[in-house]
């Protein structure tokens, strides 16, 4: 039992961050306060009307705590600690992906394209977007207003002539001197302003070009002008919110029944370039404060980034640490950083805006959730289970004539699926095309070591009929663990049509066939079309670098001088596949037991 009184002796009322810990000296809860004491004192009160404080005082077992010099480096401190540790009774913002840009870089003949991670290349970088598909749909519509090269610098050295993007008049050729350096430096300078959200001054500067060439009798080129305007134009139209405001990022938030949803809208260069929904990982019985809160800080001090953060963020309720957490944010971006209650005007409207499609993607996710529950518990009424099904593991086998095998474990907990958890195993000293060797191979992996008694799952679907699923019930014949998971094959029908599946049980031989539109049948799909999706992807990874590998590399004992040797000898790869055994120990520095080796290596024998 943690001695409670004995510890809250010794901590001082002084800021700090502190780390709950269990008895697995794990990690379970990081928390800040202004007077330590007095904070944790609060959990270990008589009565306490909160149930996650009561689950989680009642695991607490050792406390640690730093101390700081003010509560907004707690509040930092706090937040890099979230991340390393990513206690179970936090809230928890899981998304890591830098945001991308769109850069246009500073070379002689600029190039524009997508960027995503550090800032390292010189040049412009307008962002940040809120996807790849906003990043490639911008320079889609940017390529055919301003013909600006798209194409990675290699390609533009080498080239003698122009490229087919030139003939679709996607790009005006400076690699090969189709452009003079001053109109091309005229086009990146219109793109930059259009970039920046100056549609306008860009399309005025247009009408004057198509003035002048008019004038000149230059009809070709004005008539290319004017098609430039009527796009500009048309994406003006397309472009529905726009405002004054340069750059701001609007939070709308909507919280029910356990389900948090956080919706943000990016404003740049006063033109919303898009949107993304977050659903942070939300312990039971959290408040609607600490959630928006705990959001705030892990998205803009690690998540988002320093540089992205912009001057205005707009939310919807005034935070109970709001001065607090606004000079948090403020300190990482390193300039001021406004966090702006909006009751009215036009930011009131985009948190509107915000904030309805923040509650559509939280009753969404809630209807998932819902129908998601529906069907574990049909599940788990079939397959007769005492208890609530925790965890399932499917295993499928994907492999080409029987070369490049792969096989696939996907986990789904409570919630649907946990990728984090998904694991592809590299099938070695198996024939070839032999699936019940591999799906034996596949097992053992997983399970033949095991370690973490907490990952056994409740039920195991094998992909396959009975013959598959007879490996697993012989390999789990000697299961030397208490808990037993239950084996069901799952059985494609005549036709391989979805709905006609056969389920069949290994504890008593039985077979089922559900309805199509039974919802526990619908969960069985679900994870054995995963564990196949994961299978077959990993397959045509390896059987793609395959394809790119030299058949000479798959040979032990021949380094690159003997690689080098033979390509020349034998006039390159072509040479090498026809010639004999005889002509292959010809090679200086090949022997006859070498040459037997490459020629079955070739012959794939």
């Amino acid at each position: 039992m943690f001695d409670a009184k004995a510890f809250l002796a010794k901590v001082p009322r002084q800021p700090g961050v502190y780390r709950m810990l269990n008895t697995g000296q794990q990690v379970i809860y990081v928390g800040k306060a202004k007077d330590l004491r007095a904070r944790l004192s609060s959990y270990f009160r008589v009565q306490v009307d909160s149930v996650k404080t009561r689950s989680l005082v009642s695991q607490i077992a050792h406390i640690e705590f730093t101390l700081t010099h003010s509560e907004t480096e707690a509040l930092i401190l706090e937040n890099n600690l979230i991340k390393q540790f990513m206690p179970r009774y936090n809230v928890l913002l899981r998304d890591d992906k830098s945001y991308p840009y769109i850069l246009i870089s500073d070379h002689k003949h600029p190039r524009i394209s997508s960027h995503r991670g550090p800032r390292k290349t010189a040049g412009q970088y307008f962002g940040p977007y809120p996807n790849a598909s906003a990043v490639w749909q911008s320079l889609k519509t940017l390529q055919k207003i301003f013909p600006i090269r798209q194409c990675e610098d290699g390609f533009y050295r080498a080239r003698t002539r122009p490229c087919l993007q030139y003939q679709l008049k996607l790009c005006s050729a400076p690699c090969v001197g189709k452009i003079s350096d001053e109109d091309y430096q005229q086009q990146v300078k219109l793109a930059s302003l259009f970039l920046q959200g100056k549609d306008q001054q860009v399309i005025d500067d247009l009408v004057q070009q198509m003035s002048a060439a008019s004038e000149q009798l230059q009809f070709e080129h004005a008539a290319q002008l004017r098609d430039k305007i009527i796009a500009l134009r048309k994406v003006q139209e397309q472009q529905s919110v726009s405002g004054e405001h340069d750059e701001m990022d609007v939070i709308g938030f909507a919280y029910s029944h356990g389900v948090a949803a956080v919706h943000v809208l990016f404003v740049r260069e006063q033109k919303v370039l898009g949107s993304k929904a977050y659903f942070p990982k939300v312990p039971s019985d959290t408040s609607e404060d600490e959630i928006l809160t705990a959001f705030l800080l892990q998205f803009y001090l690690d998540g988002y980034g320093a540089q992205q953060t912009p001057r205005d963020i707009i939310i919807g309720k005034k935070l109970a640490e709001h001065a607090e957490v606004e000079q948090a944010i403020s300190e990482v971006a390193g300039r001021k950083v406004k966090l702006t209650y909006a009751q009215r005007g036009e930011k009131a409207q985009y948190l509107s805006l915000a904030q309805k499609n923040a509650q559509l993607s939280c009753d969404t996710k809630q209807s998932l959730s819902e129908k998601m529950t529906l069907r574990y518990q049909q599940l788990q009424q079939l397959l007769q289970l005492a208890m609530p099904i925790t965890r399932m593991e499917c295993f499928d086998i994907s492999h080409t004539m029987g070369q490049a095998t792969i096989a696939s474990c996907v986990v789904f907990d409570g919630q649907g699926p946990n990728k984090a958890q998904y694991r592809r195993y590299n099938v070695t000293g198996v024939t070839a095309g032999d699936d019940y060797g591999a799906m034996r191979f596949a097992l053992e992996k997983r399970y033949g070591k095991l370690q973490e008694l907490e990952t056994i799952p409740d039920v195991i679907f094998i992909d396959g009929g009975k013959g598959q699923l007879g490996v697993a019930t012989d390999f789990f014949s000697s299961w030397p663990h208490e808990k037993m998971p239950l084996l069901v094959g799952v059985a494609k029908g005549p036709s391989r049509k979805p709905g006609l599946e056969t389920l069949i049980l290994a504890h008593s031989g039985r077979s089922i066939n559900l309805a199509d539109d039974a919802p526990a049948l619908h969960l069985i799909q679900q994870i054995r079309d995963e564990a196949h999706r994961f299978a077959i992807t990993g397959h045509r990874s390896k059987r793609g670098k395959a394809m790119l590998q030299s058949p000479l590399q798959q040979v032990k004992g021949i380094g690159e001088k003997r690689r080098q040797a033979l390509l020349q000898y034998l006039g390159g790869l072509q040479g090498v596949m026809r010639a004999s055994v005889a002509e292959l120990s010809s090679v200086p520095g090949i022997s006859k037991a070498q040459a037997e080796k490459i020629y079955q290596a070739c012959h794939n024998k």
